[in-house]
């Protein structure tokens, strides 16, 4: 999109991805009009449907009907939910753009105290969660998580901040620009610097449904994390290798010295060798597996596929998919 276009757009853009929330949009759309509209200020509201099977389409074309700051862009299947964000960023046209989900865990309410931050001349404003209403074990897992990829990784991230959050004009043209593939959007913004400032808020319930973020997908989502901002898991594999090295030879030093020193023999378990070339066996594997998460990331970039497929824009000025 044309940087004129973009210059004269709106003060605000909101990207929001969607997969099958049929049942949200409505009062997803009724909320974060009563939160923008008191603003005063002219702003945009783009829904990206990543492949939804519901009826979740049908909702958005009637929504943007009604609304001409509804825009709709809809994949022609599911390509993930950071490819959808991905998506919204590249038609964004506001000099401020908010990420957030559809499922109403990132209240709307919370934008306007996000754009008071950004006028104060912050240009990255992450919303840090305090409080989240999901079960228990998951609520650790993401406690874990996030404090261990700030401790491995060599950007530093912001401690149980998720994708909701706003960034400037600028910043939101750099990540656009940006040709990797796995994207990892929380992390991008981070490494792009600038002044940036924290926002703590309270993570909601989700307002209807089930999540769409399965355990396989949330999984695949730390890994791009670790992956993408840390060198340690390949690390691991000399550490693990040295420590190996290091056991064997204080077993041989043992071995031998008690060889030299007592009369009895020298006890043959198979027991003992069958631990070992099973702990070095995994030892291997472990490795080969870590090194395999980085090649395939390296195949990913290598083959430069589109990381999306638009089938269908509504409220763009041009009207036109899309080509990433």
């Amino acid at each position: 999109m044309a940087t004129a276009a973009r210059t004269a757009g709106p003060a605000l853009s909101v990207v929001i991805p969607v997969y099958n929330e049929e049942e949200t949009l409505g009062e997803l759309a009724r909320r974060i009009t009563a939160a923008l509209e008191p603003l005063g200020a002219s702003y945009e509201v783009i829904l990206v449907n990543d492949g939804s099977r519901d009826h979740s389409a049908e909702i958005l074309r009637d929504l943007a009907a009604t609304d001409q700051r509804i825009k709709i862009v809809g994949f022609s299947r599911n390509f993930g939910h950071q490819a959808a964000m991905y998506a919204g960023l590249r038609r964004a046209a506001g000099q401020a753009v908010v990420l957030m989900d559809g499922d109403l865990q990132d209240p709307p309410e919370v934008i306007p105290r996000l754009l008071e931050r950004w006028r104060e001349g912050f240009e990255v404003v992450h919303a840090v969660r305090t409080k989240r209403k999901e079960g228990i074990l998951k609520r650790a897992a993401y406690r874990i998580y996030y404090r261990l990829l700030h401790r491995v990784s060599y950007v530093d991230f912001t401690v149980d901040s998720g994708d909701f959050s706003l960034m400037d004009r600028r910043v939101v043209d750099l990540l656009a620009s940006m040709p990797e593939r796995n994207k990892f959007l929380r992390g991008l913004r981070t490494w792009v610097g600038f002044r940036q400032t924290q926002l703590v808020y309270e993570r909601d319930a989700r307002f209807a449904g089930v999540p769409k973020y399965t355990f396989v997908k949330l999984l695949k989502l730390a890994l791009d994390g670790m992956i993408s901002y840390s060198y340690v898991p390949l690390r691991l594999s000399y550490v693990f290798g040295f420590i190996v090295a290091a056991a064997s030879f204080v077993l041989g030093a043992v071995y031998f010295f008690q060889r030299l020193l007592s009369s009895q023999p020298i006890p043959q378990g198979f027991t003992t060798l069958a631990i070992l070339i099973l702990f070095l066996g995994g030892i291997q594997l472990l490795g080969m597996g870590l090194l395999g998460e980085y090649i395939g990331r390296i195949y990913d970039e290598v083959k430069r596929r589109p990381q999306y497929i638009e089938s269908e824009v509504v409220g763009f000025a041009d009207g036109r998919p899309d080509a990433p």
